[in-house]
C-alpha cells in the first residue's frame, strides 16, 4: 500500500499520522496498555476501542509492523543497445526476435 494512492484524484494520508490514525480494538484493559506501548514507542498515531464483547481487532497495527518492501523493477534491455548475449549484435536484430 502506498502512502499516496489515489482515489477520486485525492492523495490519502499514510496510516498512523494524525489525518489517519490507526484503529485497533481490543477486549482487556491489559491488552489495551500493550497495543498503546507499541503505538508510543513508533510514535505513530492511534484510537483503541476496549470493548470485551467484541472480537479482537488489529489489523490496523499489524499493517504498521509489517510493511511490505518495495518492488524495484528489473532494467530491461532497450532495442538499440548491444545484446547482452554477448553477441556484438544489437538486441533488435539478436534476442529481440
Amino acid at each position: 500500500m502506498n502512502a499516496y494512492d489515489i482515489l477520486n484524484g485525492e492523495k490519502t494520508a499514510k496510516l498512523g499520522t494524525k489525518k489517519k490514525p490507526a484503529v485497533v480494538e481490543v477486549q482487556t484493559e491489559k491488552r489495551l496498555k500493550e497495543v498503546a506501548s507499541i503505538f508510543e514507542e513508533n510514535g505513530w498515531e492511534y484510537t483503541i476501542g476496549l470493548d470485551p464483547d467484541k472480537p479482537e481487532d488489529i489489523t490496523d497495527l499489524e499493517i504498521l509492523l509489517h510493511r511490505p518492501e518495495p518492488v524495484v523493477a528489473e532494467k530491461k534491455v532497450g532495442r538499440n543497445e548491444p545484446c547482452p548475449c554477448g553477441s556484438g549484435k544489437k538486441y533488435k536484430k539478436c534476442c529481440d526476435k
